[in-house]
């Protein structure tokens, strides 16, 4: 079994006064693709490095496939590691540089040519072993990178932001590529990435982290459409989730709502507590129903900009002193200074306590 299990896992910044990672624990299961999410400077190359035995903790410890490898240097951790930059050898044709790590091994050539011509089928190089990298597209290069950590047999597969150096049109059918790949080999995978969309359409679970620490593990859905906290909700998606500021109160017939100035937001019985605090209410762009004119039922919006996508229209409206983005479909048709209805069904609300910035369970 090739299970990850991390614990507590602590490495602090040259200095000794901040941590890259504080305290991380996690566990991938054997199998498992666990995307590691986050901005820049929130530890999760650090904490990748330490798996791959390139940095090591000040604390915790790092287990793989029930065996503890804090301290075990990278070659023996039976791993292999695809870095953002390729870092394929200039010098060496294509199948040489798949080849390398078998090499050194020890391996018997005609098992090296087996496996480079397997793995060159698989990511489709086979007509590129005899080229030199400079005569390769990056997607291309990248492949090479990936096809010679898979021939190594490796128990664990870790990513270091694998494709941040391709263009757009190439992240997007090598991504469908890598994640067929993965799924097909069956390898307990670790892959970091800072981009929302790689991180959601790849992993099974995807840990979202913030200043060293792993702040929601989840599926993919789960952590798009219940934010486990307030960063999340703002981190993910594009645009992010919307976020409003009010005062519970009880209206005359008895009901709880939120209230924001000229509009107000029915909110859970079971959130009474809140009565006569303030509340945040956090809501996906798509979650809004938008149509043009004012209703009695609706909550009545100013739209400030409408920008047309293609697939669906961004709309930027004014909801009581707030500012909202809205997502409509792509025949939605307004002017900016028109006045919109809002409608928000109730499953679709997100609450957040203003303090601790935590979603709260309405259930």
């Amino acid at each position: 079994m090739a299970e990850i299990a991390l614990h507590n896992l602590v490495k602090t910044y040259p200095g000794g006064t901040t941590r890259a990672t504080d305290e991380v624990s996690l566990h991938v299961a054997d199998g498992e693709f666990m995307v590691l999410l986050g901005p820049s400077g929130c530890g999760k190359t650090t904490l990748l490095r330490m798996v791959a035995g390139l940095e090591l903790p000040d604390g915790g410890q790092i287990v793989i496939g029930g065996k503890d490898v804090t301290y075990l240097e990278p070659r023996r951790r039976n791993l292999s590691m695809v870095f953002q930059s390729y870092a394929v050898f200039p010098h060496r044709r294509v199948a040489d540089n798949i080849g390398f790590g078998l090499r050194m091994r020890g391996v018997d050539p005609a098992e090296i040519k087996r496996k480079v011509a397997w793995a060159a089928e698989v990511l489709q190089l086979t007509p590129y072993l005899d080229r030199y990298p400079a005569k390769l597209s990056g997607g291309q290069r990248q492949r090479v990178a990936v096809a010679r950590a898979i021939v190594m047999d490796a128990e664990v597969l870790l990513m270091d932001e694998p494709l941040s150096n391709l263009d757009a049109l190439l992240r997007l059918s090598f991504r469908a590529e890598l994640k067929k790949l993965v799924a097909e080999l069956g390898t307990t995978t670790l892959y970091v990435t800072h981009d929302q969309v790689e991180a959601l359409s790849l992993g099974d679970r995807v840990a979202v982290m913030r200043q060293g620490r792993i702040v929601q593990c989840d599926a993919p859905t789960t952590v798009y459409d219940q934010p486990a906290e307030e960063f999340v909700g703002g981190f993910i998606g594009s645009p992010p989730m919307n976020f409003l500021t009010g005062t519970v109160v009880r209206d005359n017939a008895g009901v709880l709502r939120l209230d924001l100035g000229a509009h107000s937001v029915a909110v859970p019985e079971t959130l009474r507590g809140y009565t006569g605090r303030e509340l945040r209410l956090g809501v996906r762009p798509e979650a809004f129903g938008v149509a043009t004119g004012g209703a009695p039922e609706g909550l009545g919006a100013e739209l400030e900009v409408f920008e047309p996508l293609g697939s669906a229209v961004l709309l930027t409206l004014t909801l009581s002193g707030h500012q909202l983005k809205v997502q409509a479909a792509a025949d939605f048709r307004a002017t900016p200074g028109d006045r919109l209805t809002l409608t928000l069904p109730a499953e679709r609300c997100r609450w957040y306590d203003p303090e601790t910035h935590l979603l709260l369970e309405t259930a």
